[in-house]
């Protein structure tokens, strides 16, 4: 490949081509300018300061555990309770705030019927936050 300088000299060519440097700083620009605008927002709103208060990660309830056995007996956090029982204690949790978190642990071999009616009394006295416990698997 040969390069012409314009002279006889036959040297090569020492002087920059800005050709490229320019189109590429004339579309940046072109870039900035309709992005410039979309960056500044129309309407000033003051948003809300985090209160990250101490007091009330103490006062976190701890979470209720039922555990339900393949015969059906359950368990309000290891205490025997009947089905009566535990609707009872549910309506009472359910209207403390901040509502304890309801676990729900049922033996390997307990049919999904019995903890689904569990679940479903729960969720009928107002318990919001209704979950499983189950083992990690190895």
């Amino acid at each position: 490949m040969a390069f012409s300088t314009g002279n006889d000299s036959g040297g090569p060519m020492a002087e920059i081509n800005v050709t490229p440097l320019v189109d590429v700083m004339l579309v940046l620009l072109i870039i900035f300018m309709i992005t410039a605008p979309l960056m500044t927002q129309k309407i000033e709103v003051k948003l809300p300061e985090a209160n990250l208060d101490e007091k009330a990660k103490e006062t976190k309830t701890p979470p209720i555990t039922i555990a339900v056995q393949e015969n059906g007996s359950m368990y309000w956090n290891d205490e025997p309770v009947t089905r009566d029982l535990l609707e009872s204690r549910l309506s009472i949790e359910a209207q403390k705030t901040p509502q304890p978190q309801v676990n729900i642990r049922g033996d390997h071999t307990t049919k999904y019927r019995i903890v689904s009616e569990v679940v479903k009394v729960a969720q009928a006295q107002g318990m919001r936050k209704v979950g499983f416990v189950a083992k990690k698997e190895h």
